[in-house]
């Protein structure tokens, strides 16, 4: 009886789980970078490539992101020579997919929302990531490893997750806030020829 109880319960459990992942938003926010590249300032300060579920797109975003920090125009023409011309999305070559994404663009003004809900699942899959490592060295821990060691392990690594997994970044480093406020001066100096602001 209790064997027949266990093999219905198995047999209503998913045999897969697929991790958190939004390839619409992800497609919906590369397509909006491509029509617009202000699109990409709207999520550069919390959103990386790393972020994206699809391995494409992460690539397209790490493309399109130093382009855009150069001063140069993103768009499809561009992107398509960094990527792999041979790899097939489907029944598309890469370069018709650059096409699709940015021809299904919605609007740029949406740009943000997409990058927090891709960086939400992000955070996800990195706090999935943690809780099935924390489980396995619960099962199989090193013989030098006590369980306090292990409390303070995952400790650590959910603190670590909590002050990365902000969309204000938390603390970042003196060396990184000002590599990044050049980074940004210098792209917006070649795109437009000169800063923004109010002369003085």
């Amino acid at each position: 009886m209790a064997e027949a109880i266990r093999k219905i319960g198995l047999a209503e459990q998913p045999l897969y789980r697929e991790a958190p992942n939004n390839i619409e938003a992800e497609q919906a926010l590369l397509g909006a970078i491509l029509v617009n590249n202000d699109a990409c300032y709207r999520v550069s300060d919390f959103l990386k490539s790393g972020h994206f579920y699809e391995p494409l797109h992460r690539k397209i975003y790490e493309v399109a992101a130093e382009l855009i920090r150069m001063g140069k125009m993103a768009n499809p023409v561009t992107i398509k020579t960094f990527l792999p011309a041979d790899e097939k999305v489907g029944d598309m070559t890469v370069a018709h997919y650059l096409a699709r994404l940015a021809a299904d663009a919605v609007n740029v003004i949406n740009a943000a929302d997409y990058g927090r809900a891709i960086y939400d699942l992000a955070t996800r899959r990195a706090l999935i990531t943690v809780g099935e490592d924390m489980v396995n060295i619960a099962y199989d821990a090193p013989v030098d490893m006590s369980p306090s060691d292990q409390i303070e392990d995952a400790e650590r690594r959910l603190f670590e997750l909590a002050e990365t997994g902000r969309y204000d970044g938390g603390f970042e480093s003196f060396t990184d806030a000002v590599k990044t406020a050049v980074d940004m001066a210098n792209a917006a100096y070649m795109r437009d020829g000169h800063l923004s602001g109010i002369a003085t």
